[in-house]
């Protein structure tokens, strides 16, 4: 997967502090030779629709999972070709932008920014360049606002920054050799996905033999009356889910989103936060005591479960563990507060992650044009109830069968994280001069098979804006 890269021969200080030493032939520029601002606007609103994410760069709307704030109509939005650099002035901060591939409108908060000299730059090239992390740090330098998350990257401090500058033809050899690396490492990452997948398939078939027959292969069955359960073990009861909770609720995003996050404080779990195998709070963010008590009615208690109602990874569920104190949800998260008199929280949340409940989920949710799971509907799920002591018997053995699984989808899931996390650092290195691929880029194939773009794990992006990428473009339209 790796190369011998060395340095080039020679370097020169460019003078920049925030990036550094550059291969002693390249140039550098201002960004206001290279580039001009473009305000052109459309009469119709009928061209393709583009976003701009800080992951994928500028792509279709339509290839996005975006649901939210859309526009009844797109008259009056930006205009941009092929070749333009598009960037999310409010987000530049975290380097939403890139260069189009293909004509279409953009949000009119965008700044679009027309090559000046088409043969200057290798599209690619300068899209990987100004997303590498030097550069987003400069973003920051020059953007202005009052709140860190609301910076805006105003067209006179854009232009302004000092661009690096390479020969075109080595831009083309730079960004040959990239497109080969990446090509190389999105097999790999579909390999891995391909695997974490069959592992899921195993730990779905524990789960939906474990809690639609019990433990017992003996057990007498009954028909359970619903189509997509078939027969049950002749004890156990079919309940709606509204007869097994005490309190029912989604919590909400608070007024500021992003901009009163803090530090430390009061946990607000997101959707990003809740896993089939618990939360994750690695990425928690904190709300202040004052707004806590402002949600009091989402105030999460170890036991609730928690279930992702909207987005891409809805139906994912869990149990608030013990010991997790004070913490409340966001509106993509439901709490279910179960009656622990008829059944418990962790059969309940297996119960809801299971097969049949997950497809039921996704109908609810998608069908008649939906954008999230309805409560009524919710509340109507079909839980199979076996007595309390079985249920306990029945998690306490699925945590045993899965936690093998589990250990093995996430080591999975770190290689792929670091794959990408190597793959991001080579870009930079690449694009920036401090590893010399020419010699590399020559030994390539000169046609190899083009291969679709690795699909971005969308349900694992920041909620609430924090991200620049496909909502928060969104809500400036």
């Amino acid at each position: 997967m790796t190369d011998a890269l060395k340095p080039y021969p020679a370097y020169k200080d460019s003078g920049l502090p925030w990036l550094g030493r550059i291969p002693a032939h390249w140039g550098e520029r201002r960004a206001k030779y290279l580039f001009r601002e473009v305000d052109e606007r459309s009469d119709t609103g009928r061209e393709e629709l583009l976003s701009v994410s800080h992951m994928t760069g500028v792509t279709p709307r339509s290839q996005k999972n975006v649901t939210m704030f859309m526009a009844e109509s797109y008259v009056g939005h930006k205009v941009c070709c092929a070749g333009d650099l598009i960037i999310n002035t409010m987000w530049a901060w975290m380097a939403a932008l890139g260069v189009a591939k293909q004509a279409g409108i953009v949000s009119p908060s965008y700044a679009v920014y027309r090559p000046l000299q088409p043969d200057a730059f290798v599209p690619d090239f300068v899209d990987h360049l100004l997303r590498t992390r030097a550069y987003q740090s400069e973003y920051v330098c020059r953007s202005t606002g009052i709140r860190a998350s609301r910076l805006r990257l105003y067209p006179e401090k854009f232009l302004d920054i000092l661009i690096v500058c390479p020969p075109y033809k080595e831009q083309q050899k730079l960004t040959a050799y990239l497109h080969a690396k990446d090509r190389s490492i999105r097999r790999y990452i579909r390999t891995k996905q391909k695997l974490i997948t069959l592992l899921n398939e195993r730990k779905q078939a524990l789960i939906r033999r474990a809690v639609t027959r019990g433990l017992d292969p003996h057990v007498r069955l009954k028909p359970s009356g619903v189509d997509w359960l078939g027969e049950v073990p002749e004890h156990w009861e079919v309940v709606a889910l509204r007869h097994l909770g005490t309190r029912f609720g989604s919590g909400m995003t608070p007024r500021g989103g992003a901009t009163v996050y803090q530090t430390s404080g009061i946990p607000l779990i997101r959707s990003q936060n809740v896993h089939f195998d618990g939360l994750r709070l690695g990425d928690v963010v904190f709300i202040s005591d004052e707004i806590h008590s402002s949600m009091s009615g989402t105030h999460v208690k170890s036991g609730d479960v928690l279930l992702n109602i909207t987005g891409a990874s809805i139906g994912r569920v869990c149990v608030a563990p013990d010991g997790l104190g004070e913490a409340n949800v966001n509106q993509h998260v439901t709490i279910i507060r179960p009656r622990v008199s008829k059944v418990t929280p962790g059969f309940l949340a297996a119960f809801l992650s299971s097969p049949f409940i997950q497809g039921e989920i996704t109908m609810s949710a998608y069908g008649a044009a939906r954008e999230g799971l309805p409560m009524g509907d919710m509340k109507a799920l079909r839980i199979l109830v076996p007595p309390l002591r079985e249920q306990t018997q029945i998690v306490d053995s699925l945590r045993e069968s899965t936690e093998q699984i589990h250990v093995s989808i996430r080591a999975i899931q770190r290689e792929i994280d670091l794959i990408r996390e190597y793959r991001t650092r080579l870009i930079a290195d690449v694009v920036t001069g401090k590893v010399d691929v020419r010699e590399a880029a020559a030994s390539l194939p000169e046609v190899e098979e083009a291969e679709p773009p690795e699909v971005e794990p969308l349900e694992e992006a920041p909620e609430d804006g924090v991200e620049g990428a496909e909502e928060v473009d969104d809500a400036d339209e």
